[in-house]
């Protein structure tokens, strides 16, 4: 089957536009009311000591997977991180509860992502992004890219994916009028787990769909969302060799990655990452 996909008429653009790394944990916030504090004043409090329960447990948890023996570039690392912003991601428990010496009290378990400082990040990928982006023992980082900038109508386009260590991927083309595809997994070939340092091919192997340049031409974009862990779950569609998305909002439904157990004393997280590209299409 041909799956007709749109592309971008314009000017060449790099092929990597957009890509970030984060982690993905639980954490725990707890607080209690005392004599000064409302039942709310008490719920906040403890909602702000998940976050630097989350902020504190990603530096540790990258300290753990880093392993690179460039230095400079672990301290950049670490220092992006140190300095990161913690988003809320979802609410797993929350309750009151009575303590002998302390009264009322409240306990949250939230689910977060801890994205790292934006300018630190900018200033390791100067110094060294290519290092960053190939050493496996660095944290997870992804690239997604395709073999033209630019694609004549009826040409057929492929697209590549690399991580620089083993991670669970999902892979998304956006057309122009905002129709989502998942070309991989896709009906016919269900791996979602690819090895580090390895080029992937789409379409290739059991594919059996095409991605060919047609009209209306514009703007299009292909987008590899990677985690160490499982991905999260967003609701397809089967539509041909590929899926269609009709989740409203793919990288929060990715994002509610299965977290597993780590070796004691380990916080239970993932690392995150996404990159994405814009290619196009023009008239022959």
């Amino acid at each position: 089957m041909r799956i007709l996909l749109i592309a971008f008429a314009a000017l060449l653009l790099p092929h990597t536009l957009l890509a970030g790394q984060s982690v993905i944990l639980d954490a725990d916030g707890y607080a209690c009311m005392g004599d000064d504090k409302s039942r709310k004043q008490t719920e906040e409090l403890a909602v702000k000591d998940a976050k630097r329960s989350a902020a504190e447990s990603a530096v540790t948890y990258i300290r753990s997977e880093t392993q690179v023996k460039d230095s400079a570039l672990e301290q950049d690392l670490i220092s992006a991180y140190s300095s990161a912003s913690v988003k809320l991601l979802k609410e797993l428990h929350k309750e009151w509860y009575r303590d002998a010496a302390a009264g009322d009290c409240f306990r949250v378990r939230l689910n977060f992502e801890v994205v790292p400082d934006e300018k630190a990040v900018a200033r390791l990928a100067n110094r060294d992004r290519q290092a960053a982006q190939d050493d496996p023992a660095a944290p997870l980082a992804v690239k997604v890219w395709t073999a033209k900038s630019v694609y004549a109508g009826g040409e057929k386009m492929r697209v590549f994916i690399r991580g620089n260590r083993p991670f669970y991927g999902r892979v998304v083309y956006q057309d122009a009028s905002g129709a989502r595809l998942q070309i991989l997994p896709n009906p016919y070939r269900k791996e979602s787990y690819f090895n580090g340092g390895v080029v992937y091919e789409i379409p290739s192997g059991e594919d059996r769909f095409e991605l060919v340049a047609s009209p209306p031409y514009g703007t299009e974009r292909v987008t590899l969302y990677a985690s160490t862990s499982p991905v999260g779950e967003v609701e397809l569609t089967a539509l041909g060799g590929v899926y269609e998305i009709k989740s409203a909002d793919v990288g929060s439904g990715t994002r509610g990655i299965k977290l597993a157990p780590r070796e004691s004393g380990a916080p239970v997280a993932a690392a995150f990452a996404e990159a994405s590209a814009e290619l196009g299409t023009a008239e022959k």
